[in-house]
């Protein structure tokens, strides 16, 4: 089978307690993210980095805190988390070359991954047979990307040391959500042995 992985929103602003939307507790996700990205750089497995890219009076900073704005370390993803070759695609880019390419830094500016014009050609150029999905939040941003890649009706895997919640209730809602409707629970280890 021929994976997909999509590393969620794993950015500065997020995974630091100095981020402008610190989610308690991220820091320790970066070793996971980390291996599952070089994992997938060594598979050849095409790795897409979802990252908030707002602007300084972005209509979402209404519900949240001024976070992730384009052009500050914020909205960076640690370089620990970032492969050699890149490919951004950006909001709003019409350029989608990512021939070549180990992780595409695909760029979003709402909650929801599906919001982005980019979001289904991304999908459909990918071709994959099943996706990984890890990042964070679990409950909002990881949340849309696997229930979207489960309606493409290829298997989703939800890597659950290598997610971090705001709310442990939220986060098993999503969970028992993702799974009532056919996601798979996976850890960091199993991916590097698969059954």
């Amino acid at each position: 089978m021929k994976p997909a992985f999509f590393d969620i929103d794993t950015q500065i602003d997020f995974l630091f307690p100095a981020g402008a939307l610190y989610v308690p507790g991220a820091e320790h996700l970066i070793p996971a993210l980390q291996r599952l990205n070089q994992y997938a750089a060594s598979q050849n497995i095409p790795l897409v980095s979802s990252t908030c890219s707002h602007a300084e009076d972005d209509p979402e900073f209404r519900d949240w805190s001024p976070h992730c704005v384009a052009g500050t370390v914020g909205q960076l993803k640690p370089c620990q988390t970032l492969l050699e070759k890149r490919a951004l695609i950006g909001v709003g880019s019409d350029d989608h070359s990512i021939e070549g390419a180990q992780q595409i830094i695909f760029e979003k500016s709402q909650l929801d991954i599906t919001s982005s014009p980019n979001f289904r050609s991304l999908v459909s150029r990918l071709a994959a047979d099943r996706y990984v999905v890890y990042g964070v939040v679990t409950e909002y941003c990881v949340r849309f990307a696997a229930l979207a890649l489960l309606a493409t009706g290829k298997p989703v895997s939800l890597v659950t040391d290598a997610i971090q919640t705001l709310s442990q209730e939220a986060s098993e809602r999503t969970i028992r959500e993702f799974t009532a409707r056919g996601g798979r629970l996976t850890t960091v280890a199993e991916i590097y042995s698969p059954s």
